[in-house]
C-alpha cells in the first residue's frame, strides 16, 4: 500500500491537471489546486516545493497518460502498416482528448514556454512521444504528420470549430472526427 504522501502527491498532480488546464501556469494559484485536492497549501508545497514544481509534475502526467494511450492502442491495432498503426493512435488520441482538461493542459504547457523549465518539460515530452513513435516504426515524414494532425485537432477542439458550418471551418475539419 502507497503512503499516505505518495497518495496524496498522486491525487495532487492529478487535480493539477485540471486545474492548471482551466487557467494556465500564471493565473493559477497553489491554493487553487490544493484546495482541488483537498488539502493545504502548505501541505502541497511540501509535496512540490513550489508551483513550478506542481505544474512540471502536471505536464509529466499528461504526457505519460498520452504515452500510456498511445502504447495501448498500438497493442491493439489490426494493421501494422505505418499509415495504418499511425491512424489508429490518432484515433485514439482523439478521444483522449475529449477530456479537455488534457487537451487544455497541453495547451496551457505550449503557452508557458517563455519559463525555461516548462520548454524543457514540454520538450521531454515530446522527445518521448517522438521516442515512441519511433519504436513502432513510424518515420520522421508519418511522425510529424501525426503530431501535425494532433495540433489540428487541439484548434478543432479549442475553437469548438465542429460545430461552425462554415466553409472555413469545414475546410478545417473535414475528415477529422473527434468525441465530444
Amino acid at each position: 500500500m502507497r503512503s499516505t504522501a505518495e497518495h496524496r502527491r498522486t491525487v495532487l498532480v492529478d487535480r493539477a491537471v485540471t486545474v492548471f488546464a482551466r487557467n494556465g501556469y500564471h493565473a493559477t494559484p497553489v491554493t487553487a489546486v490544493a484546495a482541488a485536492a483537498g488539502i493545504s497549501e502548505a501541505y502541497a508545497l511540501r509535496l512540490f516545493t513550489n508551483k513550478l514544481g506542481l505544474f512540471l509534475a502536471a505536464i509529466d502526467a499528461c504526457y505519460d497518460r498520452i504515452l500510456a494511450t498511445l502504447e495501448a492502442a498500438a497493442e491493439t491495432a489490426p494493421d501494422r502498416s505505418p499509415e495504418r498503426l499511425l491512424e489508429h493512435l490518432g484515433d485514439a488520441y482523439a478521444r483522449l482528448i475529449s477530456d479537455k482538461s488534457l487537451l487544455m493542459l497541453q495547451v496551457q504547457a505550449q503557452s508557458g514556454t517563455d519559463i525555461p523549465e516548462v520548454k524543457a518539460a514540454v520538450q521531454a515530452g515530446y522527445k518521448r512521444l517522438v521516442a515512441f513513435l519511433r519504436s513502432i516504426g513510424a518515420g520522421d515524414a508519418h511522425i510529424q504528420q501525426f503530431i501535425a494532425l494532433g495540433q489540428l485537432c487541439h484548434l478543432i477542439v479549442t475553437a469548438g470549430l465542429d460545430d461552425v458550418d462554415e466553409s472555413w471551418a469545414r475546410a478545417l475539419t473535414s475528415g477529422m472526427t473527434h468525441v465530444r
